[in-house]
């Protein structure tokens, strides 16, 4: 038997693993992820086990054996590369993809270093040190001594930069013994700008829990203090207080000394809810996203290591923090898209979560308004803990009022305006009363795409399948891979100059607001206002302080925040995600339209929502309108039963992407054809092979993309099948300049 090791896995070489053979006597304990000493060069080192075969890569008389299996228990580390090992097993990637996912590259970062300089001779030495500089001229040497022999201690940048004297000049006087220079090594803080941010919101908020809320924290907490590990899913309605239930399990965890990672699908949720973790925790609370420099996100990880924090928030990513002693995982939000890796491996961070508690006995928490249907069903099941909260936490503060406009009908009165005069007439009323009005489209941009009247040409993305999206200034912008262009004056087909553009984004919805209601002040908030660091935050704290009337948005606006002077939600186009080319598109609609809901009337006012629509019949849009979930997942649950998709019957998709159009056909029939003889081989004449078929679309970033799709009841089928598939791709010739990627139960269109 042999072992794949790595040696350093501090320094970012991950992919680069050496083989040693396990003696007899460790095979026991030579398993994935054990610490090892081996021969190592001339020298003895430590290494982590990330792989065991029975065949040796290189010959045999080169391979050295493992000396000796670690006795002290496993290791962050140790955890870490065996949960690499279950998404490598379970979600389809390499080794290598699974290690860097997991542990993240520690590149080099300078430390933050806070240098000062204190006087360290007597007054009598330094008195001649001031006379003999001031004789010789020496002007800054005289400004330092003389604003030492008064402050005693100097900021290092007060001494180079206010009193202009250089790193020479100190030099000296510190090999004269007139002052000692001292060097301390601090963090970056991501949550310095934040916290600058709230300008006074970080009162302490009283903390009393209803009745529903109190019977889920002591059950939990009961659970968890006796060591009975569970999965709980928490479904309540939108401002039913989650949070505060998590808050006050939480706090009982980090009273035994244990870690909390705290996920939330997006960071523009990072601002309330770390001031809401904040007032609670102090600067035990740390956080982790992509808007961080590189040294932020070292700093933070090597304070969790270090046990310097208690509880991590953030994004999927911060699902591996290092912490040492993990007792807690919550996934906010659960149904969130964002927590499905859209890259390799494209893990579901809820199953990692379960498979990371697995490892260091932790529990999980689940929460939503609106759960997956995954993560429903298996509640249903009794897999997870189910709780409901059936109320909103805020006395007073009920479900707002929804209604629902038939957009056919607004057409067929004569208006053709993108805002019903049910919605115009409710804004002007908001407006009057100085209350906050959210208006919602899931689409960024100015308009949908652009196209010649007189051919029907579309202006596509050069590299892309894919039509361009217009921006403000007559800039075309490709959402799949950035490519930006000025719109053509004339049709580059047929040389029309009746070039338009169709549908519509947030920002003409803006350009709209402002010039239907000029008093008004707007807040846009997408993906391209949202470019800069801390840009999420400006905008959210500048509408929590009411310093906008109106917020127009794309979904990043109605996913779970706390704006009690919202008292009217419009959502402009309902039908938008509905008519998606995806399984989910019910069920996405049904989300985005209740959550949306659910961000008005959360304080003591009285909310209302206006959903405009062409399909008001489609059971999605009811059930949202009566924010029903139940009603909605009945009805969903049928139809993935008759079509026979998760999570009844579990999917397998491979994309294949190649160059060359003709190379990634070609091996995505050899797939085909490798997987029907693996059907046969096994007796598995029931799993559905849908495909080889070209990906809805079809070429992106100048790659080719098919797909091949596999169905069947049992997921280990289909691991099976993945495992027998990527020994088939790693030993062919045929896929040199291919690559080949699985998803498992994908949550979006190819």
């Amino acid at each position: 038997m042999y072992a794949d090791v790595i040696v350093d896995i501090s320094s970012g070489q991950l992919d680069k693993t050496y083989q040693y053979s396990i003696p007899e006597r460790l095979a026991s304990q030579a398993v994935v992820g054990a610490p090892v000493h081996i021969p190592f060069g001339k020298s003895w080192r430590k290494g982590y086990i990330v792989g065991l075969s029975e065949e040796a890569k290189i010959e045999v008389s080169r391979i050295r054996s493992i000396a000796a299996v670690e006795k002290e228990g496993k290791v962050i580390a140790s955890q870490m590369i065996e949960l690499a090992a279950f998404i490598r097993e379970n979600f389809g990637a390499t080794m290598n993809d699974a290690l860097h996912t997991v542990l993240p590259v520690k590149r080099a970062v300078r430390p933050v270093e806070k240098k000062s300089i204190r006087l360290i001779a007597d007054d009598t030495v330094l008195d001649d040190a001031i006379s003999a500089a001031s004789k010789r001229g020496y002007a800054a040497k005289e400004r330092l001594l003389c604003e030492l022999k008064e402050k005693k201690v100097l900021s290092w940048n007060t001494a180079t930069k206010e009193l202009n004297v250089s790193a020479a000049t100190v030099r000296t006087l510190e090999k004269g013994k007139i002052l000692e220079v001292i060097t301390e090594t601090g963090y970056r803080d991501p949550m310095a700008g934040l916290l600058k941010l709230s300008k006074g919101e970080l009162a302490v908020e009283p903390h009393v829990l209803n009745e529903e809320q109190k019977a889920i924290r002591d059950r939990v907490v009961s659970d968890w203090s006796h060591g009975d590990y569970k999965t709980y899913l928490i479904h309540g309605v939108t401002g039913s207080g989650k949070t505060e239930v998590y808050l006050s399990i939480i706090e009982e965890v980090v009273r035994a000394g244990r870690q909390v990672i705290m996920l939330i699908p997006e960071i523009a949720l990072t601002y309330q809810t770390v001031l809401r973790f904040y007032r609670r925790f102090g600067s035990r609370v740390s956080i982790l996203n992509s808007k961080m420099s590189q040294g932020e996100r070292y700093d933070q990880s090597l304070r969790a290591e270090r046990g310097e924090i208690d509880i991590m928030i953030g994004p999927r990513s911060a699902l591996f923090t290092p912490f040492q002693n993990l007792g807690l995982l919550i996934l906010d939000e659960e149904h969130e898209a964002s927590y499905k890796s859209e890259m390799p491996p494209k893990y579901h961070a809820r199953e990692v979560a379960i498979a990371r508690a697995g490892l260091c006995n932790a529990s999980v928490l689940l929460g939503s308004a609106t759960p997956s249907v995954i993560a429903y069903n298996k509640a249903a099941e009794g897999e997870y803990v189910l709780f409901e909260l059936n109320r909103r936490a805020v006395t007073g503060a009920k479900l707002p009022k929804v209604s629902v406009v038939d957009l056919r009908q607004e057409l067929a009165f004569g208006n053709r305006s993108i805002f019903s005069g049910e919605l115009s007439e409710k804004i002007r009323q908001r407006l009057a009363a100085k209350e906050q009005i959210m208006l919602f489209l899931n689409r960024r941009g100015y308009a949908g795409f652009v196209s010649c009247r007189s051919c029907g040409h579309v202006m596509k993305c050069p590299h892309c399948d894919i039509s361009m999206t217009e921006h403000e200034g007559g800039l075309l912008v490709c959402h799949y891979c950035g490519e930006r262009q000025k719109k053509p004056e004339t049709c580059p087909s047929c040389g029309s100059k009746y070039i338009a553009a169709f549908g519509t984004g947030t920002q003409k919805i803006e350009e709209l607001v402002r010039r239907s209601f000029p008093s008004a002040r707007v807040l846009r908030m997408d993906a391209d206002t949202t470019r800069k660091k801390e840009s999420y935050e400006e905008i959210l704290s500048a509408f929590s302080r009411k310093e906008a009337d109106i917020l127009v948005g794309t979904q990043m606006i109605v996913k779970g925040h706390d704006f009690p002077e919202v008292t009217l939600v419009g959502i402009l186009a309902a039908d938008l995600s509905l008519n998606a080319a995806d399984y989910c598109a019910a069920e996405r609609t049904f989300e985005l339209l209740a959550q949306a809901a659910g961000r008005a009337g959360r304080g003591g006012k009285e909310g209302e929502v206006v959903i405009q629509t062409y399909q008001p019949e489609h059971y999605a849009i009811k059930t949202a309108a009566e924010q029903n979930y139940k009603g909605f997942f009945a009805r969903e649950i049928v139809y993935r039963k008759a079509l026979g998709y998760p999570p009844i019957i579990h999917v397998m998709a491979l994309l294949i992407l190649s160059a060359k159009d003709s190379a990634a056909d070609s091996a995505a029939a050899l797939l085909a054809a490798a997987a029907e003889r693996f059907f046969s081989d096994n007796e598995l004449l029931d799993v559905v092979m849908v495909g080889p078929v070209p990906a809805a679309l079809s070429k992106a970033n100048d790659l080719f993309r098919k797909m091949v799709y596999f169905k069947h009841g049992n997921y280990n089928v289909l691991v099976a099948l993945k495992n027998f598939l990527e020994g088939y791709i790693l030993y062919s010739e045929q896929f040199r300049n291919v690559n080949v990627q699985f998803d498992f139960n994908p949550m979006g269109g190819y």
